[in-house]
């Protein structure tokens, strides 16, 4: 594998439809005219501003922005893309982003890539300044549902069991110095009736000073704190493998054991959670998969539940007499999608509010906070002539103006809407006070982009395929701010030898005489069926290789969805292996040329992928087609296998579904690639390129 540094040369020529073979590989002449043609408009290179001397969103400008603490993706090379360690054991990666570390990097783009689905180009004006916001007309699907949930609980729900343990902290008493100085800050504002102004003048100090932050309130492990008691406990995962999550469980990288807690929050709520745990994203299924047909929805279990109880009780379910079930689930199902862009917009909120109080480059760092501290500030000075009977009596105004001034408030609303119709969304935070600020989202973009710009493309997070070791992550209990000795606090992030020891005897129990492990029935029962589902999968995807050999476009899309292991090889970040319609090639991005284009070919751009004799013209006789990036209007990321099909493929034999890609033009041209093993990192890359301002649908 090249190491960190090496540089790839993707920018030669891609050729016209004259030169390429006839047959399945030739690109109909609309499309080529049609690229041939384009290649005259203005263009996107990632070294140049994505308009005529402008940028089109503030996240275009911060990439293309010459930074002061840079990182190995930020310094400009020559027009040759490098490799900065794609494939690589992290510890090989240099430091990629000024004042970022690696592996919260790796975490922003983990949790994008499971965020984003699908991406539309946009025209409209972009009020906050940057783009990648929700769609209003956003689809709903259960595994969208699932991705917000999931980000509520690493946002929100996170956040406030930190807040809840440091209250519990301060209460409890066991650190007396920093509750007795909070204790009497309290009394005396109290004494001299200025609780209002004290609080919101602790806030502006918390906000404008960061410093300030772990002094008031010092940091501890989120699973070491008991949220009872106040004190030291072991965390509940035996081990404290992780500082930020609730179960302190293990993790190989940053954040991963937050992650896996969200996952398994989702996968134990209601019934509706349990159409979002089995993925169902119809959106995203192919158009034809006889597989996902055959396999039973498996949603339908907590209804079929219900029935059966019913029967069993005497009741006569039967959906065609009952004319309450179909009206009632449709209209639970319609519910759900303002209630998926309630969570989104909550998770969205409290992301830009972290990001204001705790910047990351290249953003600015000082301005947001010295306007959210500009908002607090006329509130401060109210609050010191304002005594606690005016307040009582302003609010009791407001609920009567609240009350009895419905028939204004409707006139005031209908001026509105008919002289500023856009006046709600100039209202929302983030186009006024937090105008500017990003989600994570549109930060890792804003990073993807500055590695584009400098033509090095940021390195996909590492894989953990192997489980982490289940051992203490490093921590100085005389560095926590707890009332407990340094060793108390170890003997409480070390696993229990007594738990330990039980755990092994009942492994030892679960093996049998003979040294090999115990079998109950229902294990041989669903060993068989296991088996069976397994050998009808491959008989399946079988029988497509024979019906795309005789032309079938849907079995097509369908060959290499679970690769082998000699197949796995790695990719990127100038070629990515994949299929279309049905043919093994690679898929190639091209930035060096004026026009950046993807394009799709039998042969890697360096020539490998065929016969030893092949040279790189072997990749430009046959490119299919090939689309300039800037002309890209859509991307979606589509399955591999329908979302039934794929829970029995991995239940029966634990293989990863390789899944696709579909790339749509202006001109509303559709090129659909499959099989594509690094699906995500070629995603990132197409949408981080070009000058276009993404939604996210």
């Amino acid at each position: 594998m090249p190491m960190p540094g090496y540089v790839f040369r993707d920018g030669q020529p891609i050729p016209d439809s004259e030169q390429q073979d006839g047959g399945y590989l030739a690109a109909s002449s609309t499309d080529m005219t049609r690229v041939s043609t384009s290649t005259s408009s203005a263009m996107s290179t990632p070294t140049s501003s994505a308009t005529d001397g402008d940028h089109p969103t503030d996240s275009h400008a911060l990439a293309n922005a010459d930074h002061d603490d840079k990182g190995a993706a930020q310094v400009n090379g020559d027009d040759s893309i490098k490799n900065l360690g794609w494939n690589e054991h992290p510890k090989d990666v240099p430091d990629l982003v000024g004042g970022l570390d690696n592996e919260e990097l790796w975490t922003l783009i983990r949790r994008f890539n499971k965020q984003m689905y699908h991406v539309k180009a946009t025209t409209a004006p972009l009020l906050g300044g940057l783009d990648l916001n929700i769609a209003d007309e956003d689809e709903f699907s259960p595994d969208k549902l699932r991705a917000n949930v999931e980000r509520l609980y690493m946002t929100v729900i996170i956040g406030l069991m930190g807040f809840g343990k440091h209250i519990a902290r301060l209460r409890s008493w066991r650190e007396p110095r920093r509750t007795g100085a909070f204790a009497a800050a309290y009394a005396v504002a109290w004494i001299l009736n200025l609780l209002l102004p004290t609080f919101l003048t602790t806030l502006i100090v918390l906000i404008v000073y960061p410093p300030s932050r772990p002094i008031l309130f010092p940091p501890a492990p989120l699973a070491l704190v008991d949220s009872s008691t106040g004190g030291v406990q072991s965390p509940k995962a035996g081990v404290l493998g992780s500082h930020d999550s609730a179960t302190g469980a293990p993790e190989k990288h940053k954040g991963e054991a937050v992650e896996q807690e969200a996952s398994n929050f989702v996968s134990g709520i209601g019934s509706i959670a349990l159409s979002s745990a089995t993925g169902k994203h119809e959106q995203g299924d192919p158009d034809s998969d006889p597989l996902n047909k055959s396999v039973p929805d498996p949603t339908r279990l907590a209804m079929a539940g219900a029935d059966a109880k019913s029967a069993a009780q005497g009741g006569t379910p039967n959906e065609h007499h009952d004319k309450t079930k179909q009206p009632m689930e449709d209209a639970m199902w319609g519910k759900m999608r303002p209630v998926m862009h309630v969570i989104g917009d909550i998770s969205d909120g409290w992301e830009r509010f972290a990001n204001a109080l705790s910047p990351t480059a290249p953003f600015p760092k000082e301005r947001p906070r010295l306007v959210l501290a500009g908002v607090l500030a006329p509130a401060v000075a109210v609050s010191l002539i304002t005594t606690s009977a005016v307040f009582i009596k302003m609010a009791q105004f407001g609920v009567g103006i609240g009350f009895f001034s419905d028939p204004l408030v409707w006139r005031g609303l209908d001026w509105l809407n008919r002289n500023y119709p856009e006046w709600q969304k100039l209202l929302e935070i983030r186009n006024s006070i937090l105008k500017g600020v990003p989600t994570n989202a549109q930060l890792t973009i804003t990073l993807l982009r500055i590695g584009e710009a400098n033509r090095a493309p940021l390195p996909p997070p590492p894989s953990s395929d192997k489980p982490p070791p289940n051992k203490p992550k490093s921590l100085n209990g005389d560095d926590v701010a707890l009332d407990a000795s340094h060793d108390e606090i170890q003997a409480a992030i070390h696993e229990d030898p007594a738990e330990k020891e039980a755990a092994e005897a009942a492994a030892a129990t679960a093996v049998g005489a003979e040294g090999k492990p115990k079998h109950r029935h229902g294990a041989h029962i669903l060993g068989f069926f296991k088996g069976t589902t397994a050998t009808g999968v491959e008989t399946k995807l079988g029988v497509d290789k024979v019906r795309a050999k005789i032309g079938s476009t849907h079995a097509k899309n369908h060959l290499g969805v679970l690769p082998k292991e000699d197949e796995m090889v790695p990719t990127g970040p100038v070629d990515f292996k994949g299929r279309y319609k049905g043919h093994k090639g690679w898929v190639n991005i091209s930035t060096a040329a004026r026009v950046p284009c993807v394009s799709w070919s039998k042969a890697a751009s360096d020539g490998t992928g065929g016969a030893v004799e092949d040279t790189i013209d072997r990749h430009e006789k046959h490119v299919a087609f090939k689309v300039p990036v800037q002309e890209i209007q859509e991307l979606k990321k589509v399955g591999g296998l329908g979302w039934k099909a794929k829970i029995v493929v991995g239940w029966a034999t634990g293989k990863t579904v390789a899944d696709g890609l579909e790339i749509v033009d202006k001109a509303g041209n559709t090129w659909k690639l499959t099989a594509i093993q690094d699906r995500d990192e070629l995603f990132n890359r197409l949408i981080a390129i070009g000058g276009q301002k993404w939604e996210s649908w």
